[in-house]
């Protein structure tokens, strides 16, 4: 026997019910594997932080030019016979570099600073490998979310442009007269690996949420906050480009007083390369002020970003800028010991490292202003 419904009853209820998608029309879309796309980024994450400090290595021990030809395929294998390395060292023995400064270097020595650009370049192949295996196989899958191909191919597509920008880089210190690479090609290849890294954080970020959590807490964007990290975001990348042109010039081992420069506030006779535009990519003193300067101004911008965020009322929100503001003091205090000991190499590439933490923490304090988490009213 039928049972007896009620005249209130929606018709249809239970079968729309059933048939919604809990999240609603939004993530009735293609929601694709969001956590494992998220563990490969990390994964992808991890490799560009591992090359960034491998390839401030290389810089900082003089290794860069010394392999002087690009080849992307047949370069993956080493020198594996003598006559092979024999015929690696000829070559570096042709350039500038050893001409002028390392004459008489030693085949042993030479070995030394070739594994060390062999290993920049075979972690660059390892990325590669790892976002295209990654990449064509969430795409084969159909597994990549809604609206999310182009921007992971977009990795992909930057980290190829990276590999030509690394030669191209590489090539300026192979000409006639040149002991290293020009400094401006220096800080465009770091400052597109720090884009790239941006990008992937930022990603990481973003799938870890549904769509429809994002769109709810876009609602509640603190517009003050997310302008301010923006601000935020690029005066740290000016500061990176300046810390990259030190370090293609040598300009941090330099003026070994603080916060003096040779005694004075500005280095003696800053203007004196001609033309004068050569003197902010060139001039030791001038870019070491550059960089000085522009850490004052980023460190008086991370306060007043700090003393914004106290005012905002989402908990999280506020500990992510506590957290910039903290590694911002850090990174500080690691310029100017930088500085007093003439940029060692185990001081400078902490300095290095301390940047990635910095700009990755920037991010995230921007999202979170962006896209603030839920909390509940007593949070």
């Amino acid at each position: 026997m039928a049972e007896k419904r009620s005249i209130f009853e929606e018709v249809g209820t239970e079968k729309s019910a059933a048939a919604r998608p809990a999240g609603g029309m939004i993530d009735a879309s293609r929601g694709g594997a969001r956590g494992a796309i998220r563990i490969w980024l990390m994964a992808l994450f991890a490799l560009v932080v591992v090359m960034i400090a491998v390839g401030g290595l290389t810089r900082l021990t003089d290794s860069g030019l010394s392999i002087t030809e690009w080849a992307p395929i047949s370069g993956a294998v080493p020198p594996m016979t003598a006559a092979d390395w024999e015929a690696e060292f000829e070559a570096y023995r042709a350039i500038p570099e050893y001409q002028l400064q390392n004459r008489g270097m030693s085949l042993e020595e030479f070995k030394t600073i070739y594994w060390w650009e062999w290993g920049h370049r075979q972690l660059g192949r390892v990325i590669g490998l790892v976002w295209a295996v990654g990449f064509l196989g969430f795409l084969a899958t159909r597994k990549i979310p809604t609206g999310w191909t182009g921007p992971l191919f977009l990795l992909g597509g930057l980290g190829g442009l990276q590999g030509a920008i690394g030669w191209w880089m590489v090539s300026s210190g192979l000409g006639e007269g040149m002991l290293d690479v020009a400094s401006y090609r220096l800080a465009i290849h770091l400052g597109l690996a720090f884009v790239i890294l941006g990008l992937i954080a930022w990603y990481i970020f973003a799938l870890g949420r549904r769509e429809t959590d994002l769109m709810q807490a876009r609602r509640g964007r603190e517009r003050k906050l997310w302008v301010t990290g923006t601000g935020f975001m690029h005066l740290a990348m000016l500061q990176i480009l300046l810390g990259a042109l030190v370090a293609g010039i040598d300009a941090g081992r330099n003026y070994t007083d603080w916060p003096l420069m040779a005694g004075g506030f500005l280095p003696p006779q800053p203007f004196d390369l001609q033309p004068v535009w050569r003197n902010f990519f060139e001039d030791d003193g001038l870019v070491q002020f550059m960089h000085r300067i522009a850490g004052y101004i980023l460190f008086l911008y991370g306060v007043l970003a700090w003393a914004r965020a106290r005012k905002s009322p989402n908990r999280r929100t506020r500990f992510a800028f506590n957290a910039v503001f903290a590694m911002l003091s850090v990174q500080v205090l690691l310029g100017i010991v930088t500085v007093l000991y003439s940029a060692p190499w185990h001081i400078a590439i902490v300095h290095q490292v301390g940047a990635v933490a910095l700009w990755v923490l920037i991010l995230r304090a921007r999202f979170l202003a962006g896209y603030p988490l839920a909390q509940s009213v007593r949070g």
